[in-house]
């Protein structure tokens, strides 16, 4: 079975993520790498990741989570999560994913503007 995609938006200078679909391993480093190319292809220095429609998260969905935030960084792209669910923000506090430096927002609209203010400081 392959990977299902998830839709990457660009929008100016931004990657936009919906995730509507639960994550499986496979999909999660499927993502993971689509993610990466697309900062590296298109030059994006900001991405919001909507985690609306996720309701939980296993160990490694949520280190895969904290890897694409590092990872996305480290190639010059900013990350806003947005839509965090309370079972979700649990799960990634109990497996001691603690994502101190990452903007969190209520909604996708609210992610573009969080990233637009990081983005001019």
């Amino acid at each position: 079975m392959s990977a299902l995609r998830i839709p990457i938006l660009k929008l100016q200078n931004y990657l936009l993520i919906s995730i509507q679909i639960d994550l499986d391993d496979q999909t999660a480093i499927q993502f993971q790498e689509d993610l990466l190319n697309k900062i590296h292809k298109s030059g994006a220095t900001g991405v919001v990741i909507d985690l609306t429609s996720v309701d939980i998260v296993d160990s490694f969905i949520a280190k895969v989570l904290g890897d694409v935030v590092t990872m996305s960084d480290l190639m010059g792209a900013k990350v806003v999560l947005t839509g965090i669910q309370p079972a979700v923000a649990m799960t990634l506090i109990d497996l001691g994913i603690h994502l101190q430096d990452v903007q969190t927002a209520l909604d996708l609209e609210q992610g573009l503007i969080k990233l637009r203010q990081e983005l001019e400081d």
